[in-house]
């Protein structure tokens, strides 16, 4: 198959979740695609399509991912990984039908594409075979810092991202080695989360933001926060920048 035969395959970040934190980029590959894939959970139309509904043009056909699985069976587990390894390689070969048919294909990534995004799986499968361009997008944890007005590093400050999935233990002893920390992947890791800054003593810094950037964001410190539930887009900051000057 001729590379220059097929469509284009974009990998476009939406931003984490202000349809203005759009950049002129990312706009004008939608307006350019022929095709809108976006991932979601099944029975829903995920929070990337949500961002850009004001962009879509007439006949422009969705290709909706639905995962199979999120949360009901441990990522761990043996079950888990062989159905999502399997919905990827169907999710690429569905993308790469119309690419082989000469369509342009716009694969929307909350955040930035290649930042726990899942569109750097269908990359790895597909971008040695069909044209590609990957177009960054704001995170989701600087959308979050932005809106908190949260200087979080400064100088020779390092920061540390950790996923809310990690260990109890090794959440702590990452959090005691750093001057910053970023902890994502929130949902109901909140109280070993919450555990883990006590443990290592910065629960008194940290900011836990919910849904940044979206009209019904908000951004309050972890201390005061007095329940554990958390939805999907939230995350907590810890800051490192300790001058103020």
């Amino acid at each position: 198959m001729s590379r220059l035969s097929t469509g284009r395959l974009y990998g476009v970040g939406t931003g984490p979740g202000d349809p203005e934190l759009l950049t002129l980029k990312a706009v004008r590959a939608i307006g350019e695609a022929d095709v809108l894939a976006y991932f979601a959970k099944a029975g829903r139309s995920g929070n990337g399509r949500a961002i850009v509904e004001g962009l879509l043009k007439p006949g422009m056909v969705e290709l909706p991912l639905y995962y199979p699985v999120t949360v009901e069976i441990d990522k761990e587990h043996d079950d888990y990984k062989t159905q999502i390894t399997a919905f990827y390689d169907a999710s690429a070969a569905a993308v790469a039908e119309h690419l082989a048919a000469g369509r342009t294909v716009a694969v929307l990534s909350e955040g930035d594409p290649m930042f726990y995004g899942s569109y750097m799986h269908l990359h790895v499968r597909l971008s040695d075979r069909f044209p590609t361009e990957v177009i960054p997008g704001i995170t989701a944890m600087s959308g979050c810092w932005s809106l908190s007005g949260l200087p979080i590093v400064q100088g020779d400050d390092v920061l540390s991202v950790l996923p809310g999935t990690m260990g109890e233990g090794e959440m702590s002893r990452r959090l005691a080695d750093t001057q910053a920390a970023v902890i994502m992947k929130v949902g109901r890791n909140l109280p070993k989360i919450r555990r883990a800054l006590s443990a290592s003593g910065r629960l008194v810094e940290a900011i836990y933001v919910e849904r940044g950037t979206m009209p019904e964001s908000r951004a309050v410190r972890l201390s005061e926060k007095l329940d554990d539930s958390a939805p999907y887009f939230s995350l907590v900051l810890v800051p490192g920048w300790s001058g103020r000057s």
